[in-house]
């Protein structure tokens, strides 16, 4: 990331660095495309890794109360005072944010900086007082539009941290994020973050619906040109481009990866001494493989750190889902937990053989985030190769997919009848479950223990099926599980896949 003190970097076609401290004044006329971007992050990538310098102590020492001491001045946002459709706000850097970005304006095809300005920020009485020379700049961006009223525009979309970016879709309230790029997440000798260190913004007109900015990502493995064409809405929707240019051999990426946090539910709700009956941003993960088949995984938060790697080729997509969605499933008035979004990814291409990859981290508060997923290709990127991706994100509802779906899980000791656990499935109502259940044929499988064939009825309270059964862990530490409902030999609700964990 590029530090300012009303200063900028400029770079070269050929990707140097230039320190100019020219005004933003007559350099608008820089030509600019996203291939530029590209040709930026090539010749990065044929230096050395430089770690970016970080901002005075005094900045990286505040505590979490002192940086919300200070907050952005909507009404001096970018093209507040225009007719554009939209407008952007920035952040202060410090604390979680150590090293500022460069953030520039694209008009009319030409590039100029967005000089740092610590009096676009009010603050309160108990703000303490800030150096203000050193390496100051923006530690990210806030973008806002018309969603659903004409004469307010409402924030939807961040991009702040590493390269962490996350949106909403209306009605939403945020929860979970995204990233440009994962490095050796869960690998024992540490994960790596590449950092978004540069933003072009793209001047929208006063009547777009959409909003294009630009990223060069940067870390000591891997340098990367970013392209984000965002739509919000009920749904906001995200096409990705992205060209990645490997510095080392990257054995270890997740392309799209997803963060989200997971504390508790029905299934392991005895842990927590907590007035609320669930806590969670994401209760699934959501699969639509290569072959064909729909799978659900109920997330979980483990005692121990757990991956597990769902193989597959040429996914049709994945994703983080929130699928309790009334308030009631959590009782949670300030945190609005039913109203997080999903989020969904799709590739535009064939991504070849890998698999869909999660990593559940041990937690115990919601302030974490402890739940990972991403696609990691089977073959590793060489150093010094080209990899080109495209794919949507689409935060909001989940996606409409044509089996029944899974809406709860729950665990608990089995009361009668001998040692072991029982399981409970509920199934939304659907056309394919009408009539008497004995129609459809129950397809259990552990490839560790034993089950009992499954009892399947009607809950009246919902309308749906509830899929009961049981097994024996004995000194087992994990069980994986796999249920799913047929009807005349095809499929009749998605796969449903667990991991029971003692």
């Amino acid at each position: 990331m590029t530090s300012l003190t009303r200063r900028s970097f400029l770079t070269t076609a050929l990707g140097t660095t230039i320190l100019a401290a020219l005004p933003m004044k007559g350099r608008a006329d820089l030509p600019f495309s996203h291939d530029r971007v590209v040709e930026k992050a090539r010749a990065l990538a044929q230096q050395d890794y430089v770690e970016r310098p970080t901002v005075p102590k005094d900045w990286l020492e505040l505590s979490y109360d002192d940086y919300r001491t200070r907050w952005f001045r909507t009404a001096d946002a970018l093209w507040s005072d225009t007719q554009r459709s939209y407008n952007v706000d920035f952040f202060l850097p410090g604390l979680y944010f150590p090293r500022p970005v460069q953030i520039n304006t694209v008009t009319e095809g030409g590039t100029a900086p967005v000089p740092f300005d610590l009096s676009l920020f009010d603050k309160s009485d108990k703000a303490p007082e800030l150096s203000t020379e050193g390496h100051l700049g923006y530690s990210g961006l806030r973008l806002r539009t018309n969603l659903d009223t004409a004469d307010h525009k409402t924030e939807f979309c961040v991009f702040q941290g590493a390269s962490y970016f996350r949106a909403i879709g209306i009605g939403n309230t945020y929860g979970l994020s995204a990233r440009g790029l994962a490095l050796k997440t869960a690998d024992p000798e540490g994960e790596e973050f590449p950092e978004f260190i540069e933003f072009w913004l793209e001047a929208p007109e006063p009547e777009q619906r959409h909003f294009i900015l630009h990223a060069l990502m940067d870390s000591p493995s891997v340098t990367g040109a970013y392209r984000f064409h965002v739509t919000p809405g009920t749904n906001t929707v995200m096409d990705v481009e992205a060209t990645l240019f490997p510095r080392k051999e990257l054995k270890h990426a997740g392309l799209a990866p997803l963060t989200s946090m997971f504390l508790f539910d029905a299934t392991n709700r005895h842990r927590f001494d907590d007035f609320r009956p669930a806590v969670h941003d994401s209760d699934g993960l959501l699969v639509a493989n290569g072959n064909g088949e729909t799978l659900w995984r109920p997330l979980a938060n483990p005692n121990r750190l757990e991956v597990s790697s769902f193989v597959d080729e040429n996914p049709r997509g994945f994703g983080l889902i929130q699928r309790a969605r009334k308030l009631t499933d959590y009782n949670d008035l300030e945190a609005l937990y039913h109203k997080r979004p999903s989020l969904w990814v799709e590739p535009k291409h064939d991504w070849g053989k890998g698999a869909v990859t999660l990593v559940e981290i041990p937690a115990d508060k919601e302030i974490y985030d402890n739940i990972v997923a991403y696609w990691r290709p089977q073959t590793p990127y060489a150093a010094g190769s080209e990899v080109n991706l495209s794919y949507r994100l689409s935060w909001g509802a989940e996606p409409s997919l044509p089996l029944p779906r899974v809406v709860e899980t729950a665990s608990g000791a089995r009361i009668f009848g001998g040692p072991g656990r029982i399981m409970t499935i509920e199934y939304e109502p659907h056309p394919l479950h009408e009539g008497n259940p004995d129609g459809l044929t129950v397809h259990i499988h552990s490839p560790h223990v034993q089950t009992t064939d499954g009892i399947l009825q009607r809950n009246p309270e919902t309308g749906g099926l509830r899929l009961a059964f049981y097994f024996d862990p004995g000194d087992r530490d994990h069980v994986e599980l796999r249920a799913q409902l047929r009807k005349d030999g095809a499929p009749a609700s998605e796969v449903w896949l667990y991991r029971w964990t003692a």
